[in-house]
């Protein structure tokens, strides 16, 4: 079986050894990079299949590195974990809304953050593994499973992992409300510890890539969210 490839994004050389010393006893590939411009620039050269990066970083800070890695389409479904100091939830949601799969706070385990990453992965395979060829199409929005493309009115959106299975588990049954705990099941798996507001800011980014489609996504009141029949 082949190698999961990990790219690690942090100016702190000790933690970059600590990290890439466990993952590799872990059966990871591991490569790094010190600072936000060339890790961009190694994510986008060797396509890892998840990336770790830090939120505080020397240049360009790992929220635009996430934005970059996501406006880009080679790495736009490239798993991103961030690493983070802070513990706030607004730098959390910030993170989120830019395309972070999730989120560990330092200090973490090396033992934690393997779990993480490993879950991501899983989640990031099953949903490749069971995507056919099968088109679903809401009026001028079609999703694509076995390409994973998303269209609105002939234009390509760009999701991430997480929001393409969020779009996809909410498109294939329309009409049925599904509430924020069951969301988070489908789209990020119960391995994952998120926060009250996690499923409200992927849906919320959703809508606003999806455009004048993000309106099949309703908000149903006091339960979660469905896909208008």
């Amino acid at each position: 079986m082949a190698k999961s490839r990990v790219l690690i994004i942090d100016d702190e050389k000790d933690l970059v050894e600590l990290v890439s010393y466990n993952l590799k006893k872990e059966g990871f590939l591991v490569s790094s990079a010190l600072d936000g411009e060339s890790g961009f620039a190694a994510a986008v050269r060797e396509l890892p299949d998840i990336i770790l990066a830090d939120l505080m970083l020397p240049g360009i800070d790992g929220l635009e590195v996430c934005q970059r890695l996501r406006s880009e389409s080679r790495t736009a479904r490239i798993p991103i974990i961030m690493l983070t100091a802070k513990s706030a939830e607004s730098d959390r949601i910030v993170g989120l809304e830019l395309g972070a799969d999730d989120y560990v706070t330092k200090p973490f385990s090396p033992r934690e953050l393997a779990a993480r990453i490993k879950a991501v992965l899983r989640r990031t395979t099953l949903q490749s593994s069971t995507t056919s060829s099968t088109t679903i199409r809401r009026g001028e929005l079609t999703i694509d499973l076995g390409r994973r493309d998303v269209n609105c009115k002939g234009k390509c959106i760009p999701l991430t992992a997480t929001e393409f299975r969020l779009l996809h588990h909410l498109a294939n049954h329309p009409g049925r409300v599904f509430s924020r705990s069951e969301l988070i099941d489908a789209a990020l798996g119960r391995e994952i510890a998120v926060i009250d507001r996690t499923i409200d800011v992927h849906v919320t980014g959703l809508r606003k890539k999806l455009g004048d489609c993000g309106e099949w996504i309703e908000t149903v009141r006091g339960f979660g969210y469905r896909f208008r029949e």
